[in-house]
């Protein structure tokens, strides 16, 4: 299994902290034998679940800029019209997919164009699927500007679980669809704000792969 490189440091310290848990194991009393191999036990799943949460998923990739792929893995808990006041400042469609801690948790670019706007914004840490997440929680904002969509923006929402965004994004660098966006740690969402007219290609409660599932496609010429 390949691992993504933000889970090294994660991964070091958690195998630390619990090889010492399972160390002081071995001084309980033999009168509970059973304890131990319960503490082993538990030790080993949740290291098992750390390592399984930065898998790096084998995935064969192809690039159609005249489609939205999806961020992320996930559900999608969202689909609407809103007014997003922080950077677009225009009516828009959101499309949001909710990244549960077993999801891969990678973020991938949607569509390829030039960053035009970043913006880190410290925050809460409301459950990823709170309506008021996308404004209130630890979240990035990264606009992108398309040629077939004009721009865009995306949006990386930390989630009660998760406690750092991590976005490779910089103003002004041309990313390609399906290059690695960033990476969110436990528990997440990423929001995409589309133009009005967009095709939207899922449906609420869909599943969906990040890199691969259309999210939308450009409205058809009449």
């Amino acid at each position: 299994m390949k691992l993504h490189k933000e889970g090294y440091a994660t991964l070091l310290v958690s195998f630390i902290v619990l090889s010492i848990f399972a160390a002081a194991s071995l001084f309980m009393s033999n009168e509970i034998p059973w304890l131990r191999v319960a503490v082993f036990a538990f030790v080993f799943f949740v290291y098992f679940r750390i390592v399984y949460f930065f898998r790096v998923p084998k995935r064969v990739f192809s690039i159609d800029d005249t489609l939205i792929k999806s961020p992320a893995d996930g559900e999608i808990v969202a689909i609407e019209e809103v007014f997003e006041p922080e950077y677009l400042k225009q009516n828009c469609i959101q499309v949001s997919v909710f990244m549960s801690p077993t999801n891969v948790h990678i973020n991938w670019v949607p569509i390829s164009g030039k960053i035009s706007y970043f913006k880190y914004h410290p925050g809460k840490h409301l459950v990823a699927w709170h309506p008021k997440s996308s404004a209130l929680n630890e979240r990035t904002s990264i606009g992108l500007k398309t040629s077939p969509f004009g721009e865009i923006l995306i949006r990386q929402i930390a989630g009660a679980m998760a406690r750092r965004i991590v976005c490779y994004a910089q103003v002004g660098q041309t990313m390609n669809q399906t290059q690695e966006l960033g990476f969110i740690k436990f528990g997440s969402r990423v929001d995409v704000f589309l133009p009005l007219g967009t095709e939207i290609n899922v449906k609420l409660k869909d599943l969906v792969i990040g890199g691969q599932t259309i999210l939308a496609r450009t409205k058809p010429t009449p």
